[in-house]
C-alpha cells in the first residue's frame, strides 16, 4: 500500500501461480513448433517460433481481457484478478519475443535501420489485401511496453490513479491494433480460414463478455431511490445486508457500499483508492473493509486505512428507521469519521 515501495517479492501462492503460467507457456510454444514441423515440413524454426510466440501472446491477451468482466459476473474468478499483472507482463514478453524475432528475420539484413524498415518496406497503404500490417503490431507493442513498465504500484501512486487507469485502458486500443495486425497478416500469408475463424471467435467472446457485464452494471445503476424530505435516501432493509458484507446502492450517480457489522451500519464509497476496485463486493475482515481485488483495507467508520497506510475514501451519514437503512447522498471528505447507525 502507500507505506513504501520495494522490489516485488513472491510468496508461495505467487510462485505456484507463476510456475504454472511459465510451464503452460513453454508447453504451448513447444507443441506449436512441433505440430508446425509436422504439418509444414518446409517451415523454418524461426518462422514457427515467431508464430508460436505471437499466438501465445494473443491467447494470453484474450485471457487477460476476459478476467475483468468474468469477475463482475461471478466472484469465483477474483483469484485470477489478484495476479493479472503477472499475466500482462508475461504476455508482453511473448509479444516482444514475437516482434524481435520478426524484425531480425525480415528487416535486419539490409542497410536500413530495422525499425525504419518496418514502416517503409511495404508502402501499399491503399490496398487492403497488401496493407503493411507490421507497423500495426509495432504500435501495439509500444502500448504493451508502457503498460508493462508501469505495472508496479509505484507508478500507480505517482502517475495518480486516473492517469494510470487511462494509460492501462489503452489495452483495448492495443487489442484492436493486434486484431488488425493478425487479420491483415492472415490475408497476405494464409489461405486457410481456420485462423480467421479462431480470431473471430475470440473477438466475439471478448465483446460478449463485456456487453453482458455492462448490462449487469447498468441494471445496478438503474436502481435509484428518491430522497426523503431531509435528504436521506432509503436504500434497503437491514435484513437485506449479510453480516460483515455490503449492499451497494447508486445514489446521486455514485456507488455507495453500505456495510453491516457487529450490530452497526456504516456507508463508504464503493471505489477503492488502489485500482478502483468494488469495496462493496468485499468483506469486513478483522474489523476492516477488505477490497476483493487486491486486499486494501479501510475502517468502515471513517473510510481510512489503518496506520501507517494513508489511503482514504469518502464516508456517508446513515440512519435506520423502522428497519430500513437510509443514506445521506452528500459525501464527507475522505477519512471523515461518521458514527455508525446502531441496529436495534
Amino acid at each position: 500500500m502507500s507505506l513504501s515501495y520495494q522490489a516485488v517479492s513472491w510468496n508461495r501462492q505467487k510462485k505456484i501461480y507463476d510456475a504454472m503460467l511459465i510451464t503452460g507457456v513453454v508447453i504451448y510454444v513447444a507443441l506449436f513448433v512441433t505440430v508446425g514441423f509436422i504439418t509444414h515440413p518446409n517451415a523454418t524454426a524461426e518462422t514457427l517460433l515467431i508464430r508460436g510466440f505471437g499466438t501465445a501472446a494473443l491467447l494470453l491477451l484474450h485471457v487477460i481481457l476476459s478476467i475483468g468482466p468474468l469477475c463482475r459476473l461471478n466472484p469465483r474468478f477474483l483469484p485470477l484478478l489478484y495476479n493479472r499483472r503477472h499475466l500482462g507482463v508475461t504476455m508482453f514478453i511473448l509479444a516482444l519475443a514475437h516482434g524481435a524475432f520478426s524484425i531480425i528475420q525480415f528487416h535486419s539484413q539490409g542497410d536500413v535501420n530495422p525499425i525504419v524498415s518496418v514502416f517503409i518496406s511495404n508502402t501499399h497503404y491503399a490496398s487492403l489485401p497488401n496493407f503493411p500490417f507490421q507497423p500495426l503490431g509495432l504500435a501495439a507493442l509500444v502500448i504493451l511496453l508502457l503498460m508493462a513498465a508501469t505495472s508496479h504500484d509505484f507508478w500507480l501512486a505517482n502517475l495518480t490513479p486516473p492517469v494510470w487507469k487511462a494509460l492501462h485502458m489503452l489495452v483495448y486500443l492495443a487489442y484492436a491494433l493486434i486484431v488488425l495486425h493478425v487479420t491483415l497478416g492472415v490475408l497476405q500469408a494464409e489461405t486457410s480460414p481456420v485462423f480467421s475463424a479462431l480470431l473471430g471467435l475470440g473477438m466475439a467472446w471478448i465483446l460478449g463478455l463485456h456487453l453482458i457485464a455492462a448490462w449487469k452494471e447498468k441494471r445496478l445503476d438503474a436502481k435509484v431511490s428518491a430522497a426523503s424530505a431531509d435528504g436521506f435516501v432509503d436504500v434497503c432493509s437491514v435484513a437485506e445486508i449479510p453480516e460483515k458484507c455490503a449492499h451497494v446502492a447508486v445514489i446521486g450517480g455514485e456507488r455507495i457500499a453500505v456495510f453491516k457489522y457487529d450490530g452497526k451500519i456504516s456507508a463508504i464509497s464503493n471505489v477503492c483508492q488502489h485500482q478502483n476496485g468494488p469495496l462493496g463486493e468485499g468483506r469486513i475482515i478483522d474489523g476492516l473493509v477488505t477490497c476483493p481485488w487486491h486486499g486494501f483495507n479501510y475502517r468502515p467508520e471513517d473510510g481510512a486505512s489503518p496506520a501507517p497506510f494513508k489511503e482514504k475514501v469518502p464516508t456517508f451519514h446513515v440512519k435506520i428507521i423502522n428497519g430500513r437503512v437510509l443514506v445521506n447522498p452528500r459525501p464527507n471528505l475522505p477519512g471523515t469519521h461518521v458514527e455508525p447507525a446502531m441496529i436495534k
